[in-house]
């Protein structure tokens, strides 16, 4: 492909994006294929190049079909995986650059750029000081994804509690770690990555609203502690995945600074919301954190992949990661005067990822995100309000933002069968989740492109299914 070809095909690919937004609610929101149907459109072995027009027309005969469409109105599943125009032209611009951001020298550009969004973003939220490029000991930087974040203040905390000798000796086996059974799974998976087994995971009580219990928590760490064993790290959610609790960070960040414990926030979804200065509750406690992470690519609409990942102790990060062979070293970097973004995560390479949030932030300001949070929360309230009025369903946890979760009086497995059912029409989707002993629909409001109607009709749609 020459360069010629290049913007005659970019020009039509870029029609083809629009054309797909713009034609996505009239096509299932969860793929209706079968397991392989997909795999059986193409050749099972390569063949000759067949050019860009049988490649365009294949998206539509073989990728679409297959897609569960995460920009759908009626995507009411996990949680929003929203895109902007704004992004989708970033993403462009850093493929075509096609520059790697591992180092300052590598691109000074790619680090610059990124520090500074990562402070706007701060700024933007409300996050405390400490975070900041320009405080003493902290700083941010942009991860693929809250487990990449997670695992990153688990190895950071690792190093911290020994001292540095797991770089060395590898040694775990005395550390444990914190969290509820509603904090997301990656933590789990960081854990064992980390080498942190499940016999030394302590799933620690939560409230009847799914919050953390700060007393369990204490009584734990003491529990261990007296069993010779070191507690190191202790995760807080903002926003649990299978309800949106939120846990008392204050609370929990008082106990671990007192006992010694790194404190994770995972505020994956929620932590966006606090774009909306009303909502800057959700920070409370922050100040007392080691790390935090929230993603603009749920709730804010910038393309997949974009984790904020903040750090109040930047030292123990560094220590935990940096390894600095001789291709790597630069004079800039051994001054201290640049920042290597290489070592504030497990990847040595990086993408321009940082273009995404300043497309946004330039061309369309945090306003439209601000107005989808506010009307999403006004439309879960009113969401609300028809489910108490209907005696056939009850609400199982509380709903301070943009999730709602419900049931079926008439048990877990007609509750089970009503999202299934209702996946099944491809007008709406919806996801399944455990809260304490019974089975709950989430109904998630989070998509740009879901409308007050459409909430009114997908809950229409359980209505008549449950019949």
């Amino acid at each position: 492909m020459d360069a010629a070809e290049f913007r005659a095909h970019g020009h039509r690919l870029i029609d083809w994006i629009i054309d797909y937004h713009q034609q996505v609610a009239s096509l299932p929101v969860q793929a209706q294929v079968a397991p392989g149907e997909t795999a059986a459109k193409l050749p099972e072995h390569p063949g000759a190049p067949d050019g860009f027009d049988a490649l365009l027309v294949d998206l539509d005969r073989v990728v679409v079909p297959g897609l569960t469409n995460w920009q759908h109105p009626g995507f009411f599943a996990w949680f929003p995986a929203n895109t902007g125009y704004p992004a989708i032209l970033a993403e462009l611009v850093s493929a075509g650059l096609g520059v790697q951001g591992m180092s300052w020298a590598s691109s000074p550009a790619v680090t610059e750029v990124e520090t500074r969004m990562m402070d706007w973003m701060a700024e933007l939220l409300g996050l405390p000081d400490g975070f900041r490029s320009a405080s003493a000991s902290g700083g941010g930087v942009i991860q693929g994804s809250a487990s990449e974040a997670t695992l990153t203040s688990i190895l950071a905390a690792r190093y911290r509690a020994t001292g540095g000798s797991v770089n060395a000796d590898s040694d775990t086996t005395k550390l444990v770690a914190y969290a509820t059974g509603q904090a997301h799974s990656s933590i789990e998976k960081g854990l064992r990555i980390a080498g942190i087994g499940t016999d030394h995971v302590r799933v620690v009580p939560h409230d009847a609203n799914f919050a953390m219990r700060p007393d369990a928590l204490a009584e734990a760490i003491a529990a261990d502690r007296a069993a010779g064993l070191v507690p190191f790290w202790v995760c807080a959610t903002v926003g649990t995945t299978n309800s949106l609790a939120v846990d008392p960070v204050r609370a929990v960040g008082e106990i671990a600074r007192q006992e010694g414990l790194w404190l994770h926030v995972d505020a994956a979804m929620a932590g966006i919301a606090t774009l909306c200065p009303e909502l800057r509750w959700l920070n409370d406690g922050l100040e007392l954190a080691d790390s935090y992470g929230t993603n603009p690519h749920k709730w804010m609409g910038v393309t997949f992949d974009c984790n904020l990942f903040y750090t109040a102790d930047r030292a123990s990060l560094l220590g935990a990661l940096s390894i600095l062979p001789e291709y790597l070293r630069t004079a800039a970097a051994e001054t201290g005067a640049v920042i290597d973004y290489r070592d504030w995560q497990v990847p040595l390479g990086r993408r321009f990822r940082a273009l995404k949030l300043w497309f946004t932030l330039r061309t369309d300001g945090v306003g439209p995100a601000q107005a989808m949070i506010r009307d999403h929360l006004a439309w879960t309230s009113e969401l609300a309000a028809w489910v108490a009025a209907d005696e056939r369903f009850e609400i199982l946890a509380p709903h301070p933002l943009n999730l709602l979760c419900l049931a079926l009086r008439a048990g877990d497995d007609a509750t089970t069968a009503l999202i299934e059912r209702a996946n099944a029409t491809g007008t709406a989707m919806f996801t399944r989740t455990v809260l304490g002993d019974r089975v709950a629909l989430r109904f998630s409001i989070g998509a740009r492109s879901t409308t007050l109607d459409g909430v009114r009709s997908a809950w229409r749609l359980l209505q008549d299914l449950a019949n």
